[in-house]
């Protein structure tokens, strides 16, 4: 009887992981448009924000993406690895998700996107607001 209890608290901290990640669906645009910026895929990243500015550079991924280094966030287009913190789910279709990125420079970043989950689209990119932290990545 033991050896099933330990065998299912095990299992149960196995599958508690995988479980946590279905609840955070909005990470997996976060990431692709994450790599879409590294593999300037203007296109692609352009698929993952929102719909003002899907609207806004309608035809033009090149210039999504001009526009997001101009505006400072360069240590997100050109990171070398980010991971997910911690996230607030303020309702049923935003959700503020906090993002840790190395930089480019080997600087570390910590990133608030805020995500809505738009009809006949999912989750998408609403905004970002990114700060320098103290330390370097690797």
């Amino acid at each position: 009887m033991r050896l099933w209890v330990v065998m299912t608290l095990i299992l149960m901290g196995l599958v508690a992981p995988v479980c946590a990640q279905d609840d955070a669906p909005w990470q997996s645009v976060v990431t692709g448009q994450i790599e879409a910026f590294r593999a300037e895929d203007g296109a692609a990243a352009l698929s993952f924000a929102g719909e003002g500015f899907r609207r806004q550079f309608e035809g033009q991924p090149e210039a999504f993406i001009a526009a997001i280094v101009a505006s400072g966030y360069e240590a997100i287009v050109d990171s070398r690895s980010h991971s997910f913190g911690k996230f607030n789910k303020v309702d049923a279709l935003t959700v503020l998700q906090v993002v840790d990125f190395v930089g480019p420079d080997q600087g570390l970043y910590s990133a608030l996107y805020q995500l809505a989950d738009e009809p006949g689209e999912g989750w998408r990119v609403q905004g970002v607001v990114l700060r320098r932290e103290a330390g370097v990545g690797i």
